[in-house]
């Protein structure tokens, strides 16, 4: 499988396997007729891949944490190295999951945790004089808690004199009840690794050195503490992937919850987030908007300069879901009756423009990875001016925009409730946003 070499150099993935669940089949072993696909049945396999894919994304996220615990014993350029390689294979399962956000609220509560972006980076450690010094919006933008163990901010003394779990996910994260004050998950460990990326639309990511983590040849100043904020944001990542893997397993939250709203309910939960995942937050906040602004500040993994890998599982997800296929981190296929399967079972011709417009969608995913792999990552090809870089982005906004009004079919096909996809002002509006 074509998919298979693409991930090889991520995740190292071997010759596919395949795990096949108890109702994988589309015809009997004796007539070879076709039975019957159940609504049921296509949530049951939506389950089973959830909870393989969180699992997937807690185990690398294991392995982060194992790679940044031999980067803080010896803090060297190749230790770093490889601990930059773990924090991009673990973000691969965990954008797969991101179709699971929309609609199931449990997910949805819990993702800000783990994936908010974008994030005032002053908050957490030095910054370049050109980020400037303060925000009207937010009065932690410069606050930077690495070196300041008891800032005052709006009169308010902040004790922050002991980096751990607690203080950055009950204290730090958000405070203020202001987004951008971002304290955990993915992102915040990717600028403590990579720091800001400081090349604009030109190549180029974050370079942090080494010896920002150094007890003996300390750069940056206060090894100890952002030591401290690395090892606490990992290891926090780790346990909030682990309560959601959980949430997935037999009599887990997400689960129960999606189970009780029943076979309509739960199709309309898949089918919201197919398509509010691929228009509004995708096609739009994710991708559009950063091309419409041409600012590199609204790339995705903006620091690592790693958002055409996350753009791609993202839509991968997506066609993971409609499928009922996913490919583990160890390489075995997951594989159960389908979406695809109960929309052929009603409309053949409109499956087939199903599976037509996810591998357009692929296909100019395809192309940006493509670009990346020759230095032209997703902030250079949104950089104004660059007509060829720009269309290829475009063209993944269409194949995405194109791909959500089959959606809108199928759910009309399968006679459910109306569905509100999530918007963007990028694609609805986009005149407001150059205003």
């Amino acid at each position: 499988m074509q998919l298979i070499s693409t991930l090889k150099p991520i995740l190292g993935i071997v010759a596919a396997g395949t795990i096949l669940s108890a109702c994988n089949s589309l015809s009997s072993s004796e007539d070879q007729k076709e039975i019957e696909v159940t609504s049921l049945s296509v949530i049951d396999t939506y389950i089973q891949i959830a909870e393989t894919n969180y699992q997937d994304s807690l185990s690398t996220a294991q392995a982060l944490d194992k790679a940044v615990d031999a980067f803080l014993n010896a803090p060297t350029e190749a230790t770093l190295t490889l601990t930059k390689q773990a924090w991009i294979a673990a973000r691969a399962p965990y954008q797969q999951t991101e179709v699971y956000r929309f609609g199931n609220e449990s997910v949805d509560n819990w993702e800000g945790k783990v994936n908010a972006w974008p994030l005032d980076e002053g908050l957490i450690d030095y910054v370049d004089a050109n980020y400037g010094t303060e925000s009207d919006e937010n009065p932690f933008y410069n606050a930077n808690i690495i070196s300041n163990p008891t800032p005052t901010i709006g009169g308010k003394i902040i004790d922050a004199k002991s980096i751990s779990k607690a203080f950055l996910s009950e204290t730090l994260h958000e405070i203020d009840e202001v987004e951008s004050n971002v304290a955990t998950g993915y992102h915040v460990v990717e600028f403590l690794l990579w720091g800001q990326d400081l090349n604009g639309t030109n190549p180029g990511s974050g370079n942090r050195p080494a010896t920002d983590y150094s007890l003996t040849d300390c750069t940056g100043g206060n090894c100890d503490r952002r030591r401290d904020y690395l090892k606490s944001a990992t290891s926090l990542l780790v346990d909030d992937l682990q309560d959601m893997a959980n949430s997935w397993k037999e009599e887990g939250e997400s689960r129960l919850a999606l189970q009780a709203k029943g076979d309509k309910g739960g199709l309309e939960t898949i089918l919201t987030g197919m398509g509010s995942l691929a228009y509004g937050e995708l096609a739009g906040e994710r991708i559009k908007l950063g091309l419409m602004l041409h600012d590199p500040e609204e790339e995705h993994d903006c620091f690592s300069d790693n958002t055409h890998w996350s753009h791609y599982y993202d839509a991968k997800g997506i066609k993971n879901i409609y499928l009922g296929e996913y490919i583990t981190s160890q390489g075995n296929l997951l594989t159960g009756l389908s979406l695809s399967d109960l929309v052929k079972q009603a409309q053949p011709e409109l499956d087939a423009e199903m599976k037509a417009k996810l591998s357009a969608t692929e296909s100019a995913m395809q192309l940006m990875v493509d670009q990346a792999s020759e230095g032209n990552t997703f902030d250079v090809l949104i950089g104004e001016g660059n007509e060829h870089g720009n269309q290829i982005i475009k063209d993944i906004v269409n194949a995405l925009v194109d791909q959500a009004k089959t959606t809108e079919k199928i759910i009309h096909t399968l006679a459910l409730a109306k569905i509100e996809l999530e918007g963007s002002d990028s694609l609805d509006n986009p005149k407001s946003v150059l205003e």
